[in-house]
């Protein structure tokens, strides 16, 4: 400090900060000086001190002795600084004087005036920072109002008069299915039809300057700039009516600094251009009122009347009318009803309040003293209503309810997130965040009027759900068993049907159209089309064969070896344990679903290509390591995948190797009539176009020539484009048929869910019966709906596809090869084999993929006459042991 005094070093600082400098320095020396007047000694004049001016000077008889002691304090201390600077010298001897003695009143000013001056000097310190803090504030309050988007007028009145409890559910094409379901009930009622007591009754109680205001209360901004100085107080209260209504109607439940000033800048556009009884109403259709006598959450002045008191608004006593316009406040406290609906056996609370409006009543001339005393005496307890059983809410489509909504929640949660300033990578990896939004999109749309349009069509959907129903008894035995009770002891019965789950998507956009959930949604609504199973053969197409043709490792007439093969332990049959014994076509490996070519196939690919780039693209995940298990070929999954996956997977084929990702909602439409979610048609190529192409030749053997040509016969459409697979998992446990069209894929599942650990299978049968149901569901689907099926489009081949005449017994052109120590010219009928941008070869000896020596010498000594057991099925028998087989009339071996 003493540096201060004497100046020190001279800072850049700001001059409000020199100002303060300055003060201190002020209050510090005046300080000083009273101090050293007191306990210095007095001093002669110096020697070679300047002779005193000729002017006429003040007598020590015109002193007071505040001002004696003052100047000669200020003396001491000049004489003290000039001392200092000059040179050291010889001390003169001075004369002492010894100081008078001071009053008790001299030592109080002295105290009194530091106190003073480090007071003035710390209001300062405060006021400047007040200043500059308040300052900031309006500055960064300003930069938010200038950023806020309001609404446009047409957009407001959209939304202010939206009475809507909740949102509503669309089909496709616009078409209404049912509302958001809410535990909130609300009736709207115009302001003429609400009993007078209760508007003056909310007005004094909840904004007495409503009618006087500018929709905001000055005081609503200054505590707004004081959050943002503070950090304390983003929720605050005493909004007026005008901003309650938009915080209710316009903006989310957020409680942040931003939604406060948007809703300052909102609420004085609503007041500009809205009358005040327009703001009144609105307001009393829609604040939340507590319960009503069934326990349900209400809203709005005429639910409240008829649910506590049982009479319209317009009807209400003042009592009354003060009692509902006291819940705003606290609608849980105030409320007279539990959640059961029974009247609360405490109402203290309520009726204190109910007597705090009736006095902002009378207070402000709303009511006379008379009214006042006789509404406060009126017991209300005997007026509420009796309790009731709540009202059930019916949901006539269940399974398509709950797919909407959780997928509108999941899309407004994000939204939701965003707007809060959560980063994504957090909130994707965060589960409690996520169901946090969750909770708030679910609360928003459940208040307010959202829009939510799918994609399901609902002729469509309903003529699947006729066709499950009537062939619901084909699809296989109900099983029953016993379910013990550890608590009670006691067993209870399961019953568990053969369930169901159906997927239609459309090829091109990924829009599903239509779906079955399972078959009975009032017993389990669990959706069946997103329950993971095993996919059984459809996996073959997207996984082994579709990734071969793509790597130029086959063409539609590539040989594949079907002999007895052990990997290492794990030794795959085709169909019931049957083993081919020869070599088999690519295409006729598919067609049939053979297995054992399928696993050939698969170790090939391998070596040359993981196809998980392929299946994440269709958004099919496996682990790393099941990619390298060659069950997988076969679907041996650890998860398993999804209905909804394996259509959309499957789908690609039609779409000219491109995916389209599956999706339900279309766009999302807010109260005020914004759309703020829209879907995006975007495809990922997988394949090129010519593997797409070759693979829709492929497996349109299926339901031609192989496991899925029952299929067609069954169907009352042009079939010319139609591909398809068939699948089944070890035991039957699952049962699959996926088909397409140039425009839709159609999937269906049957299965057991298999509760409390049970291990209920299928029958061989199963597969015919589901195959059958498929039809019946493309049949019924294409009465509905003709044009979603695209029955007359083709593709036009690609130019990277190469048509080559080859061997039909070897895939390859005709080749000289050695066998057996001699060279033999290979020739045979021949057929036109498909590729991927390249030619086959000539016949060599191993001219397959798969195989060992021993098959192919079987193979060559075949073809050049010799008898032997090339060609013929064997099966492995329960013992384990291979036999010949015996085949039935459908070619599956009976043994």
């Amino acid at each position: 400090m003493p540096n201060l005094i004497k100046g020190g070093v001279t800072l850049n600082k700001p001059q409000w900060f020199r100002t303060l400098i300055q003060r201190w320095q002020k209050a510090y020396q005046h300080f000083l000086g009273n101090a050293r007047s007191h306990f210095q000694t007095k001093q002669t004049p110096h020697a070679d001190e300047k002779p005193q001016s000729s002017k006429p000077q003040e007598t020590q008889d015109d002193w007071n002795e505040e001002e004696i002691h003052t100047r000669r304090a200020y003396r001491l201390a000049r004489e003290h600084r000039l001392q200092q600077k000059k040179e050291p010298t010889t001390p003169q001897p001075v004369e002492t004087v010894p100081s008078e003695p001071h009053s008790p009143q001299f030592y109080v000013h002295v105290v009194l005036s530091t106190i003073k001056s480090v007071f003035l000097y710390l209001i300062s310190i405060g006021l400047i920072l007040g200043a500059l803090a308040f300052g900031t504030g309006m500055g960064y309050v300003a930069g938010i109002l200038h950023t806020v988007q309001v609404p446009k007028i047409s957009s407001l009145r959209t939304q202010i008069n939206n009475f809507d409890t909740s949102s509503t559910l669309y089909f496709a094409n616009n078409v209404k299915m049912e509302t958001y379901k809410a535990d909130l009930y609300r009736k709207p009622v115009s302001l003429a039809n609400i009993s007078p007591y209760l508007q003056k009754a909310i007005v004094a109680t909840e904004d007495e300057d409503f009618y006087q205001n500018k929709g905001i209360a000055p005081k609503a901004i200054v505590r707004a700039v004081a959050s943002t100085v503070t950090g304390v107080g983003a929720q605050t209260g005493g909004s007026t009516l005008t901003q309650q209504l938009v915080k209710l109607q316009v903006l989310s439940s957020e409680t942040t600094f931003k939604r406060k000033i948007s809703e300052i800048a909102i609420a004085m556009r609503v007041d500009k251009y809205f009358s005040k009884d327009e703001v009144l109403q609105a307001y009393l259709n829609v604040v939340s009122l507590g319960r009503n006598n069934r326990g349900q959450n209400i809203a709005g002045v005429e639910e409240a009347a008829e649910g506590l008191f049982g009479k319209h608004a317009k009807n209400l006593t003042l009592a009354e009318s003060a009692y509902i316009a006291g819940m705003p406040q606290s609608p849980s406290v105030y409320t007279p009803y539990t959640q059961t609906g029974k009247v609360k056996k405490d109402l203290s609370y309520a009726m204190e309040r109910k007597n705090t409006v009736l006095f902002r009543m009378y207070r402000d001339n709303a009511i006379t003293y008379k009214q006042y005393q006789a509404a406060r005496k009126v017991d209300l307890r005997s007026e509420f209503q009796q309790p009731q059983k709540p009202l059930t809410q019916k949901t006539t489509y269940g399974y398509v309810y709950n797919l909407m909504t959780q997928k509108a929640n999941t899309i407004l949660a994000k939204q939701l997130a965003k707007q809060a300033g959560v980063k994504m990578s957090k909130y994707n990896q965060d589960t409690a965040l996520q169901n946090q939004y969750y909770n708030k999109a679910n609360t928003e749309f459940s208040e307010k009027g959202y829009k939510i349009n799918g994609t399901i069509n609902k002729k469509v959907y309903n003529s699947m759900q006729k066709v499950m129903k009537e062939r619901e008894d084909t699809f296989g035995e109900t099983k029953t068993s016993s379910i013990p009770n550890v608590a009670t002891g006691k067993s209870s019965t399961d019953t568990e049907p053969v369930q169901n789950g159906t997927v239609l998507l459309d090829n091109k956009t990924g829009a599903l159209i239509g779906f079955v959930g399972g078959r009975n949604f009032s017993l389990t609504q669990y959706n069946h089309i997103f329950e993971k199973r095993s996919p059984g053969s459809t996996i073959k197409p997207i996984l082994v064969y579709g990734p071969a043709v793509e790597n130029k490792l086959i063409g539609t007439q590539s040989m594949i070896a079907d002999f007895k093969v052990d990997f290492g332990g794990y030794s795959p049959t085709d169909y019931d344990g049957e083993i081919k014994n020869k070599f088999v076509s690519a295409s006729q490996a598919l067609e049939h679903s053979y297995n054992i070519p399928a696993v050939n196939l698969y170790k090939e690919l391998l070596k040359k290509k993981n196809p998980k780039e392929y299946l994440e693209k269709m958004g099919i995940h496996f682990t790393d390591s099941e990619y390298q298990l060659l069950g997988l070929s076969l679907g041996g999954t650890t998860n398993g995948v999804t209905v909804t996956q394996e259509a959309s997977a499957f789908s690609t084929f039609s779409n000219e190797g491109k995916h389209a990702s599956p999706y339900v909602i279309q766009s999302i439409t807010d109260p005020s009539g914004k759309v703020i979610y829209q879907q995006k048609n975007t495809t990922q190529r997988v394949f090129s176009k010519s593997t797409a192409y070759i693979m829709k030749k492929m497996l349109k053997g299926v339901v031609t020539d192989g496991t899925g040509s029952d299929v067609t016969n069954q169907l009352n459409f042009n079939t010319k484009n139609l591909i398809g697979k068939t699948g089944t998992s070890n035991d039957y446990k699952d049962i699959w048929f996926i088909g397409s069209t140039p425009g839709v894929t159609l999937a269906s599942w049957m299965g057991y869910d298999n509760n409390y650990g049970n291990s209920y299978t299928l029958t061989s049968e199963s597969s015919e019966s589901n195959n059958a149901y498929w039809a019946a569901l493309a049949n019924a689907i294409y009465k509905a709906d003709p044009s979603a099926l695209k029955l007359k489009q083709t593709m036009a081949k690609p130019s990277g596809v190469t048509t080559t005449t080859v061997l039909k017994k070897t895939g390859l052109k005709k080749g000289d090869v050695t066998i057996n120590g001699t060279t033999h010219s290979i020739t045979g009928s021949t057929v036109k084999s498909l590729t991927n941008g390249y030619t086959p070869g000539k016949t060599t000896y191993h001219f397959a993929i798969g195989g060992n020596s021993k098959n192919y010498k079987e193979f060559w000594n075949y073809d050049l006459g010799k008898s032997n057991k090339y060609g013929i099925a064997t099966v492995i028998n329960s013992k384990g042991k291979e036999v010949t087989a015996i085949l039935g009339s459908d070619g599956t071996p009976t043994n």
